[in-house]
């Protein structure tokens, strides 16, 4: 079956640069969701960002004028949370992260300890503290796994770019020579865990995202169909660079409203 006569009855979408920008929605946003409620598609918003829970995302959504239960947003932090039930169930964890990330290992089940943990497990932060990741230096080097929740280098702040997870894990593995597993974008096992939450299937399942390196190779890699939207960080000049491709390429996701 090609591409053009794929019928999608689920959706996958990104969050930031598709649906919203700097905490407003993007034009069309609100009316693609609202689609996809009037018509009962599954469907999930899936962010990397692993420090809110998602109700604090569907808060600052709703702010926005998008409106989405909290069973429909998917962030790494739930996702790695997963991973981890679904390797050693009832484990335990050393986390450096914020309520996104403690509050998912806790309801999956996880025990938060400083003392030899399964896991070491790094998410964002908008403070990481030196003496935190000295702890989690050490705990790895005493045999716990690393698990980071994205390989995310920097993130967006009001003055500029912060260090995120991806650079602190780069420290961890300087110091202890262990490399972490990522289970956010783009590794496609994200895309996966948020099918299953859905009990959709990848041959019925579009993604819509705005980056070429986390967005679209995941759902290519995950077996999805994927739109490439122009909102975000890619530029259709930029698109002829990746030795891959999306499927489709729309200027922004009110594109997409009269396809759900």
């Amino acid at each position: 079956m090609s591409e053009s006569e794929r019928v999608i009855e689920s959706w996958l979408t990104d969050m930031d640069g598709v649906l919203v920008h700097e905490g407003h929605a993007i034009p069309g946003a609100p009316e693609f969701i609202r689609a996809l409620r009037d018509k009962q598609r599954p469907f999930l918003i899936l962010t990397n960002n692993s420090i809110f829970t998602p109700r604090d995302l569907r808060a600052r959504l709703r702010t926005s004028g998008i409106d989405v239960p909290e069973e429909s947003i998917w962030t790494s932090a739930l996702a790695t949370a997963q991973f981890l039930h679904d390797q050693i169930p009832g484990g335990s964890a050393y986390a450096i992260g914020e309520a996104g990330l403690t509050t998912a290992l806790y309801e999956a089940g996880y025990t938060l300890t400083e003392s030899s943990p399964d896991y070491v497990v790094l998410g964002e932060t908008r403070t990481y503290s030196f003496e935190a990741i000295t702890k989690a230096v050490r705990l790895v080097k005493d045999g716990a796994r690393f698990i980071c929740t994205n390989p995310d280098t920097t993130g967006p702040s009001q003055e500029g770019p912060l260090p995120a997870t991806g650079a602190v894990a780069a420290m961890i593995t300087a110091a202890t020579g262990r490399k972490p597993y990522f289970v956010g974008k783009p590794n496609p096992m994200m895309f996966r865990s948020a099918l299953n939450r859905i009990d959709a299937h990848s041959e019925s399942t579009a993604m819509v995202g705005d980056r070429m390196d986390t967005d679209v190779v995941a759902g290519i890699e995950a077996g999805l169909l994927t739109y490439l939207v122009l909102t975000g960080s890619t530029r259709l000049s930029e698109v002829e660079k990746y030795p891959f491709r999306p499927s489709v390429v729309k200027d922004s996701v009110a594109d997409l409203v009269d396809l759900v």
